[in-house]
Protein backbone atom coordinates (compact mmCIF):
# COMPACT_ATOMS: atom_id res chain seq x y z
CA UNK A 1 0.00 0.00 0.00
CA UNK A 2 1.03 3.59 -0.59
CA UNK A 3 0.41 6.74 1.43
CA UNK A 4 -0.90 9.71 -0.55
CA UNK A 5 -1.36 13.15 1.01
CA UNK A 6 -2.33 16.38 -0.75
CA UNK A 7 -0.87 19.61 0.60
CA UNK A 8 -2.63 22.76 -0.63
CA UNK A 9 -1.88 26.43 -0.29
CA UNK A 10 -3.46 29.47 -1.86
CA UNK A 11 -1.36 29.24 -5.03
CA UNK A 12 -0.17 25.67 -5.32
CA UNK A 13 -0.48 22.07 -4.27
CA UNK A 14 1.89 19.17 -3.88
CA UNK A 15 1.09 15.49 -3.64
CA UNK A 16 3.22 13.51 -1.18
CA UNK A 17 3.46 9.84 -2.21
CA UNK A 18 5.32 7.24 -0.17
CA UNK A 19 5.57 3.48 0.32
CA UNK A 20 3.79 2.57 3.56
CA UNK A 21 6.81 0.91 5.20
CA UNK A 22 9.04 3.99 4.83
CA UNK A 23 7.04 6.32 7.09
CA UNK A 24 9.13 7.75 9.91
CA UNK A 25 12.48 6.60 8.52
CA UNK A 26 15.55 8.61 7.53
CA UNK A 27 17.91 7.65 4.71
CA UNK A 28 21.42 9.04 4.28
CA UNK A 29 24.14 8.72 1.69
CA UNK A 30 27.27 10.86 1.75
CA UNK A 31 26.00 14.45 2.03
CA UNK A 32 22.35 13.63 1.15
CA UNK A 33 19.55 12.91 3.63
CA UNK A 34 15.87 12.13 3.13
CA UNK A 35 13.48 12.19 6.09
CA UNK A 36 10.18 10.47 5.41
CA UNK A 37 8.14 12.36 7.99
CA UNK A 38 4.69 11.29 9.13
CA UNK A 39 3.55 14.90 9.03
CA UNK A 40 4.31 15.30 5.33
CA UNK A 41 3.75 11.83 3.87
CA UNK A 42 1.25 9.94 6.05
CA UNK A 43 -2.12 10.57 4.43
CA UNK A 44 -4.62 8.19 2.90
CA UNK A 45 -3.45 4.61 2.37
CA UNK A 46 -4.21 3.58 -1.22
CA UNK A 47 -3.70 0.68 -3.61
CA UNK A 48 -1.20 1.03 -6.44
CA UNK A 49 -4.07 1.29 -8.94
CA UNK A 50 -5.70 4.18 -7.07
CA UNK A 51 -2.33 5.88 -6.60
CA UNK A 52 -1.70 5.80 -10.36
CA UNK A 53 -5.09 7.44 -11.01
CA UNK A 54 -4.34 10.28 -8.59
CA UNK A 55 -0.81 10.78 -9.94
CA UNK A 56 -2.14 11.18 -13.49
CA UNK A 57 -4.09 14.26 -12.37
CA UNK A 58 -1.51 15.92 -10.12
CA UNK A 59 0.60 18.94 -11.00
CA UNK A 60 3.37 18.56 -8.39
CA UNK A 61 4.51 15.47 -6.52
CA UNK A 62 7.20 14.34 -4.10
CA UNK A 63 7.54 10.57 -4.52
CA UNK A 64 9.52 8.15 -2.33
CA UNK A 65 9.86 4.37 -2.42
CA UNK A 66 9.97 1.63 -5.03
CA UNK A 67 6.20 1.06 -5.22
CA UNK A 68 5.43 4.78 -5.32
CA UNK A 69 8.07 5.38 -8.02
CA UNK A 70 6.69 2.51 -10.11
CA UNK A 71 3.23 4.10 -9.86
CA UNK A 72 4.65 7.41 -11.09
CA UNK A 73 6.34 5.62 -13.99
CA UNK A 74 3.07 3.82 -14.83
CA UNK A 75 1.22 7.16 -14.66
CA UNK A 76 3.82 8.51 -17.12
CA UNK A 77 4.59 11.60 -15.02
CA UNK A 78 8.29 10.78 -14.60
CA UNK A 79 10.92 8.86 -16.53
CA UNK A 80 13.78 6.76 -15.21
CA UNK A 81 16.12 9.73 -15.68
CA UNK A 82 14.12 11.64 -13.01
CA UNK A 83 14.82 9.05 -10.29
CA UNK A 84 17.67 9.30 -7.82
CA UNK A 85 18.73 7.13 -4.90
CA UNK A 86 19.68 8.03 -1.35
CA UNK A 87 20.61 5.42 1.22
CA UNK A 88 19.13 2.66 -0.92
CA UNK A 89 15.73 4.31 -1.36
CA UNK A 90 14.48 5.82 -4.64
CA UNK A 91 13.03 9.31 -4.87
CA UNK A 92 11.69 11.64 -7.56
CA UNK A 93 9.98 14.98 -7.82
CA UNK A 94 7.46 15.97 -10.48
CA UNK A 95 6.41 19.47 -11.49
CA UNK A 96 3.99 20.43 -14.23
CA UNK A 97 2.94 23.80 -15.57
CA UNK A 98 -0.61 22.62 -16.39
Amino acid sequence: MIYVKLHQSEHSEILAVCDEELIGKTFTEEDKEIKVSKEFFQGELLSEEDTIKILKDCTNANIIGKKAINCALDAAIISKENIFSCGGIVHAQYYSLK
